[in-house]
């Protein structure tokens, strides 16, 4: 006979786990498993904030209290360093974003039977979720959703009419939402829309709403049909142009954590390379007086967005059009900077880490989105004979198992 069993921990992709191996999907520290599946809550197991929640594929862990939630992020940042025997000499406690502070988000909109839905998809499935609420995001961004709804609707996207009688007309559409210093900039990709009515439409929604801007993609690329003034997001002071889609850390205070280790870290560094440099997140944090910053970006609009903005800000930051996967800088190349800041994609920087570990170089900060290719490049720069002096786990991405880290390896 199956015993009860208590939950001791939580799995990377979020189900609890038993000391015999069993899981439990929605379940806490401390809650026990019962045999027929159930769950019986224990200290640690609070009400979700969200009515959607144990639908909606968004979030996977709004039943932990903060403790067991700090505790799954610093879990799962520890794990992948030691399970690569990186032996990080000090990992720090996580830094959690606050409820309500998401200030970029890329969601769904499609039609069904005259009807507009947008959300999220639900967990293990391309079914939306039609968000009514999500505690996780800028309330701005929440608000803006029905408004939506009902301007896709009379642009004839729920149902059309044909030879007398009701057809359906599919919708199919990514929204982007991101929060600038000029407001909420919403992008709309698979929307097609004719005639000066249908355009009348969208300047009079975006007017009402004071969006920031209005970007259509009807297939030829992104266009922006509402920009009152040219939109800018706020990086250490600095204005810095937001192309349409740009990346964009998740939150203002997970951005300020990751941008303050890396200033702490590399303080009185002389020259600093700042590789997959996006829109200069970490290039404006460091350049100043003692410190030029090389920023290194494939993407075009992103490049000249930082570089435009360094020579407005007379900063010593000299913009490089790069691509790191193609074309790594070489050690010689790497040679002459005193320390480099990494914020590579989700896959990591197999190439330019290996590069790096054959250079001489100071100090790495390596910030990343995934500890699994973290990891990994991280091993290849122990091997290469550096030392992971510290790592600081950041949850920007609240009740998700997705997680961040910044680290500093020290030659």
């Amino acid at each position: 006979m199956i015993e009860p069993e208590e939950i001791i921990r939580i799995a990377a992709k979020g189900d609890g786990v038993t000391a015999s191996g069993r899981f439990a999907w929605g379940s806490a520290p401390g809650d026990l498993l019962l045999p027929d599946g159930t769950i019986e809550p224990g200290p640690h197991h609070v009400a979700p904030a969200c009515r959607h929640f144990g639908r909606c594929g968004g979030c996977q862990l709004q039943q932990l209290d903060e403790a067991s939630l700090t505790e799954f992020v610093e879990a799962r940042v520890a794990y992948a360093s030691s399970g690569k025997e990186l032996g990080a000499e000090l990992v720090t406690r996580p830094h959690l974003s606050p409820p309500g502070s998401r200030r970029r988000a890329s969601l769904r909109a499609e039609s069904s039977a005259g009807r507009i839905v947008i959300g999220y998809s639900e967990a293990k499935s391309h079914r939306l979720v039609e968000l009514s609420e999500c505690p996780v995001l800028l309330p701005e961004f929440v608000a803006i959703l029905a408004p939506l709804r009902k301007l896709l609707i009379r642009l004839g996207q729920g149902k059309g009419q044909g030879k007398g009688k009701h057809t359906h007309a599919k919708l199919a559409a990514d929204i982007e939402l991101a929060m600038t210093e000029q407001g909420l900039d919403l992008g709309i990709k698979g929307l097609s829309i004719e005639g000066l009515a249908a355009t009348e439409l969208l300047l009079a929604f975006a007017k009402e709403h004071g969006l920031a801007r209005l970007v259509l993609d009807q297939g030829y690329g992104p266009e922006a049909v509402w920009e009152p003034t040219p939109v800018t997001i706020l990086l250490s002071g600095v204005s810095v142009p937001f192309p349409a889609g740009a990346f964009l850390q998740a939150t203002v205070d997970g951005e300020a954590a990751l941008v303050s280790a890396v200033r702490e870290w590399l303080a009185g560094s002389a020259a600093v390379a700042d590789l997959f440099a996006g829109l200069g997140t970490f290039a404006f944090a460091l350049a100043g007086a003692d410190t030029k910053v090389l920023a290194v970006e494939a993407a075009r609009d992103a490049h000249l967005a930082c570089k435009s903005a360094a020579g407005r800000a007379q900063l010593p930051i000299h913009a490089m059009h790069r691509d790191l996967f193609r074309n790594p800088l070489m050690p010689d190349e790497l040679d002459r900077f005193a320390a480099v800041v990494l914020d590579p994609p989700r896959a990591g920087a197999r190439d330019q880490v290996e590069r790096l570990a054959q250079s001489t170089v100071g100090k790495i900060a390596y910030i990343s989105c995934n500890p699994s290719s973290w990891a990994r490049d991280g091993q290849t720069l122990i091997e290469g004979g550096y030392r992971l002096a510290e790592l600081r786990p950041v949850g920007q991405f609240r009740w998700s198992t997705h997680v961040e880290l910044a680290s500093l390896f020290v030659r």
